[in-house]
């Protein structure tokens, strides 16, 4: 989808990319790994995309469990799944259920993250995939222990249009990067301060909910992790981050600046500077395209690679690769952990934290 086609408000961007898709032949090489029977936890707008994804690919969710029964009774009809738990023990007891997709909001996640990952479950987790590093380390021993896939579901870990731009970069093509420039910008005004951007009882704030795109951005891109952080923040009334800017460096010399806002729109774009040349990619969080700009001649080229709307179904087909083997899938918690150190530490700086990290002694 064209920028310029492309709605403001990102919930009406995903429902356009994938009308766009709806109907086309699905194609042939997403899905390359043995098919696993998923589950859903939660029935909100994420698992209402995960299930109508899956439908693309003439597939269906085998199970889902959701707060409310009538909701996810009401979510199994619709998208015909067959099984109907009364309770996350019923989840996991189900012998039939290879992985589950964890949807609900960010500070409920380790409670799902312990029970399925301990009854054997392969888990692709929505972002932000805990609150902190000490929750994400605890969930990442839980699937070591029992031998399963924890996994990230920020989709610029899983967009093909990154897996290209990294390949390139691994080649040599662009040469050594220098400087990483993201924006991400929305406005939520101030009329229900207890909504989940602004509440710090639903862990809200630009960072959570935002910065972890445009940090996972930067670092998949940079050699190593950032080890020198300068950042400012502006809290809203209720204490969580509203805006901030940060800048980070890691030992490789390597600089990557960020802003971020809950409370004042921006394009959604990053620009990775090289050697060779600039890379511009706007719409980052599922992008589908990029443009180059060659610092030798000034020549423009443009990149497409993957289908914003299937987005979730490259974050489902990375997770069944993981579990059958592929490195590169497997591998990809490993920024996730390093986007969360960062993440938790800046939020900390700020003395940003919530209920949960003060019941654990984190504050």
């Amino acid at each position: 989808m064209s920028t310029a086609q492309r709605p403001l408000d990102s919930a009406q961007a995903a429902v356009a990319a994938f009308a766009e898709v709806e109907g086309r032949e699905f194609p042939s090489d997403v899905f390359e790994a043995p098919k696993l029977r998923w589950a859903v936890i939660g029935c909100g707008v994420i698992a209402n995309q995960m299930a109508q994804s899956l439908a693309l690919a003439g597939r269906r969710l085998h199970g889902v469990c959701n707060r409310t029964q009538a909701k996810a009774e009401a979510f199994a009809e619709r998208y015909g799944v067959e099984r109907v738990y009364g309770s996350l023990e019923e989840l996991c007891a189900d012998d039939e259920v290879d992985a589950v997709y964890v949807t609900t909001p960010h500070n409920t996640h380790i409670r799902y993250l312990r029970a399925t990952l301990a009854a054997g479950k392969h888990v692709l987790c929505e972002k932000s995939i805990t609150l902190n590093s000490e929750e994400l380390a605890e969930a990442r021993a839980i699937a070591d222990e029992h031998h399963v896939v924890l996994m990230d579901a920020t989709t610029i870990l899983h967009m093909p249009l990154y897996r290209e731009l990294l390949r390139r970069q691994a080649a040599g093509e662009f040469g050594a990067l220098n400087l990483t420039q993201v924006n991400f910008g929305s406005y939520k005004g101030y009329g229900d301060l207890t909504n989940r951007f602004y509440n710090p009882n639903l862990a809200g704030g630009a960072m959570l909910d935002i910065g972890v795109y445009a940090i996972t951005f930067a670092r998949q891109f940079m050699q190593s992790q950032p080890q020198e952080v300068l950042s400012l923040a502006n809290l809203a009334s209720t204490g969580v981050d509203q805006t901030s800017g940060i800048v980070m460096r890691n030992p490789d010399g390597q600089i990557a600046t960020f802003t971020l806002s809950l409370h004042s729109k921006q394009p959604k774009r990053g620009i990775l500077s090289f050697d060779r040349c600039y890379v511009e990619v706007t719409d980052y969080p599922r992008a589908d395209e990029a443009r180059i700009v060659w610092t030798e001649d000034g020549r423009v080229e443009e990149v497409r690679c993957g289908v914003e709307g299937y987005a979730l179904d490259y974050e489902i087909a990375d997770l069944e690769r993981a579990v059958a083997g592929d490195e590169r899938a497997a591998g990809l918690i490993d920024y996730a952990s390093d986007v969360m150190d960062l993440m938790t530490g800046l939020r900390r700086e700020w003395g940003v934290t919530y209920p949960e990290e003060r019941d654990e002694g984190l504050a």
